[in-house]
């Protein structure tokens, strides 16, 4: 009985994720269709995707508050050059993206370098990123996009979306560079204990560089998907993404103060997410009461966390 206890607890976000289902196949008969839930792949692609970034800075015991502004400037910067300069819709996402990676890398940089709080820099570079949008495309949205191009957010692989598919590749890429590399031993590192890392022969700052440039990296393929879906760039169109990842990555047992998490419990955080609010939407609930929800989970799963370190450091001490 004590075993599967145990097995229960270290499950329990997918024992949660289970019983979720299961309610809401219960109050709504739309729910468990496979239209519906080929719905909730696409919707919750976006935040899959940038939620690999944002668990690698979070195990930093860092945040990434730009996450939402990279993905507004990735839908301009890549919408401007594939319509209003003419380029090849290859080269506009690999632009895209070295423009992503490159701001995630300067926030590093700065993080590093001259030890600024994270949630300073990023909140900084959410607003200077977010201004750049509005002005690369004067306020107006952006579209007529090839359909080579859109194949990204709304085309099919047999029966299943592509960003269903991408968003897969990416959690086992991000997975495996977690579980698999020294890089990844090295984030649970810093995030444990960053003097200690630092004393072992971790290059710290470089680590930190790193981490930040694969969260704008991440970031700015959900944008991409998110683009090619919408079939319009627009500068506001990440605005309050940061918000749900963050959400995503801590409901998933990432903890904020940094050193412990695992992939696969993010992609169940993931999902938890995605459907709460696809079944809120099935049972009518308003936007604004599904706004009070969410942060009623966020503010529960930190502070679960919380309380978690606060029993593992009143152990440590009794010991």
């Amino acid at each position: 009985m004590k075993k599967i206890m145990d097995v229960l607890k270290s499950r329990a976000i997918w024992v949660f994720l289970i019983l979720m289902i299961i309610f809401f196949s219960v109050v709504s008969n739309n729910f468990f269709t496979a239209r519906n839930l080929l719905n909730i792949g696409r919707q919750v692609a976006i935040y899959g995707i940038a939620s690999i970034g944002m668990t690698y800075v979070i195990l930093l015991g860092g945040i990434d508050l730009a996450t939402g502004s990279i993905i507004s400037l990735v839908n301009i910067v890549a919408a401007y050059i594939m319509v209003n300069m003419g380029m090849n819709p290859v080269l506009a996402i690999i632009a895209a993206l070295i423009v992503s990676t490159l701001i995630g890398l300067l926030n590093g940089i700065i993080i590093a370098e001259i030890r600024m709080p994270a949630l300073i820099v990023t909140f900084a570079s959410q607003t200077i990123f977010a201004g750049l949008a509005y002005i690369i495309c004067g306020g107006v949205p952006i579209s007529r996009f090839p359909d080579s191009f859109l194949f990204l957010g709304q085309g099919y692989v047999g029966p299943i979306p592509f960003p269903i598919i991408l968003m897969v590749i990416c959690f086992a890429v991000g997975a495996f560079i977690l579980d698999k590399t020294y890089f990844g031993r090295y984030f649970y590192a810093l995030g444990g204990n960053e003097e200690a890392a630092e004393l072992s022969g971790i290059r710290v700052k470089r680590i930190k560089y790193l981490v930040y440039a694969l969260s704008g990296f991440f970031a700015g393929i959900a944008g991409l998907v998110m683009l090619a879906r919408a079939n319009t760039g627009q500068p506001n169109a990440g605005e309050g993404y940061e918000f749900d990842v963050i959400t995503c990555v801590v409901l998933g047992g990432v903890s904020v103060n940094g050193g412990s998490g695992k992939m696969s419990n993010v992609v169940a955080g993931v999902l938890i997410i995605g459907i709460l609010s696809n079944g809120m939407v099935l049972m009518n609930i308003s936007s604004y009461t599904q706004m009070i929800i969410k942060g009623i989970i966020l503010l529960l799963a930190v502070g679960s966390d919380c309380i978690q370190q606060m029993r593992l450091t009143q152990a440590k001490k009794a010991a």
